[in-house]
C-alpha cells in the first residue's frame, strides 16, 4: 500500500545500530592508521622531547579547523578526525536510538534516550557553555 511507513522492529534496530558502531569505529581506526602514516612519511626524522609537556596547538581544539587540514592530509590531523569519529560514533547511536524510540512512540525510553542526550551534550560542548 503506497503512502503507509513501514515499522520497524526491534531486530531490525538493533542490526542498524550494531551496523552504525562498526562502521563508525573502523573508519575511525582506518583514519588513525592512515593519519599514523601519514605523520612518518610527512616527519621522518623529529625526534620528540617527551620530557616537558606541550599542550595540543589551538587548530586541534576546533572541529572545522581539524576537518580542513584533514583534508590537506596533514598526518596529525587526520588522526585527530579519526578520534572524533571515535567520539562521535556513540553519540550518533543515542541520536538514532532516540529517532527509534520516538517512531515506536516508547516515551520512557524516548525520556531516558533524552536525558542521556543531554548530558553527552553537555560534557562535550562544557568547554562552551558559560554558567
Amino acid at each position: 500500500m503506497p503512502g503507509k511507513v513501514k515499522q520497524w522492529n526491534d531486530g531490525q534496530m538493533r542490526d542498524i545500530m550494531g551496523t552504525l558502531l562498526r562502521v563508525g569505529v573502523l573508519a575511525a581506526a582506518f583514519l588513525v592508521v592512515l593519519g599514523g602514516v601519514l605523520f612518518f612519511i610527512q616527519h621522518p626524522k623529529e625526534i620528540f622531547d617527551y620530557t616537558t609537556f606541550k599542550g595540543e596547538p589551538q587548530r586541534f581544539r576546533q572541529v572545522h579547523l581539524i576537518i580542513l587540514e584533514a583534508l590537506n592530509f596533514r598526518g596529525r590531523d587526520v588522526i585527530q578526525l579519526g578520534l572524533l569519529v571515535l567520539i562521535a560514533t556513540p553519540v550518533a547511536r543515542v541520536i538514532f536510538s532516540l529517532i527509534g524510540f520516538l517512531i515506536e512512540k516508547d516515551w520512557i525510553y524516548v525520556a531516558i534516550t533524552t536525558i542521556v542526550l543531554i548530558i553527552l551534550s553537555v560534557s562535550l560542548f562544557s568547554n562552551y557553555l558559560t554558567i
